[in-house]
């Protein structure tokens, strides 16, 4: 074969379409380009409780950027490392106040898998959490004890500007900020420097990949830097003008299987 390719894919909005299932047609492409060698990754905001249903129905065994690049691990070969980037609980705990400040709807954090909420909050529970994690409900200035890998603030609609730039102003030396897309207008928090490029440089070192052999998929502001690393920095047809602007390529959306249309072209397939 020709030399091997480094693919990574975001979920939402990239791989999963709109019922966050993994079309059919892109599912047995990606079989076919690992059978060939390539190596394929996921590179995605969430954490790995809940991308680790897709890690399985890939059928993968290869690394996987979580958190945005804030943990980064190989489920199935621990000679890849553990590579944990949280932030400092005092950070964190000054960050925390500053959210409360704004009298915002709810704070969640998460350690890994560990899950602390302010206040009870159903939707939450049932949204991120998933019923399966340990979780803590109380103050956080109490309950938490160790460095977090992120923080989720749930504004008031009309905080979420002010908020953003309060925490710019203020914290933007130690800490980064993404924006989640609606119907949520969550703010997540984590260490400075983290991005899912980070994590994904980790892999491509890992497997000895040069960046002009790596594809990226992304769809949201959280891709950025990912879709800037890549040699092939692909946005999805549904993706922000933002990240369209910095992209190579724009494919089809994630309802038209953009992935397998891009991968298709690329590597000459049929």
């Amino acid at each position: 074969m020709t030399q091997p390719y480094l693919i990574a894919l975001d979920l939402d909005g990239t791989l999963l379409n709109d019922e966050k299932k993994i079309p059919r047609k892109t599912k047995d492409l990606l079989f076919k380009l690992i059978d060939l060698g390539h190596h394929v990754c996921i590179s995605t905001g969430r954490p790995f409780r809940s991308s680790n249903m897709y890690y399985e129905e890939l059928e993968l065994n290869t690394p996987i950027v979580n958190f945005n690049g804030a943990f980064v691990h190989h489920p199935h070969d621990s000679n890849f490392g553990i590579h944990h980037s949280p932030l400092e609980l005092d950070v964190a705990k000054r960050i925390i106040s500053a959210c409360e400040t704004f009298k915002v709807k709810n704070i969640m954090v998460e350690v890994l898998d560990d899950v602390y909420l302010k206040k009870p909050d159903e939707v939450i529970v049932n949204t991120f959490i998933m019923n399966e994690n340990p979780l803590q409900i109380g103050d956080l200035h109490k309950t938490l004890k160790d460095d977090p890998t992120a923080i989720l603030v749930h504004p008031e609609d009309h905080h979420i500007s002010e908020l953003r730039a309060m925490l710019q102003k203020e914290h933007a030396e130690v800490v980064d900020q993404r924006v989640w897309a609606a119907p949520w207008n969550i703010i997540e928090v984590i260490r400075s420097g983290i991005s899912k490029a980070s994590g994904l440089k980790k892999i491509a070192e890992y497997y000895q990949i040069p960046q002009e052999r790596i594809v990226a998929f992304g769809d949201e502001d959280n891709d950025f830097e990912m879709i800037e690393y890549a040699g092939h920095g692909v946005a999805m047809g549904n993706a922000i003008d933002e990240l369209k602007a910095r992209a190579n390529y724009v494919t089809l959306t994630n309802e038209e299987e953009g992935i397998a249309h891009y991968l298709k072209n690329i590597l000459k397939l049929v």
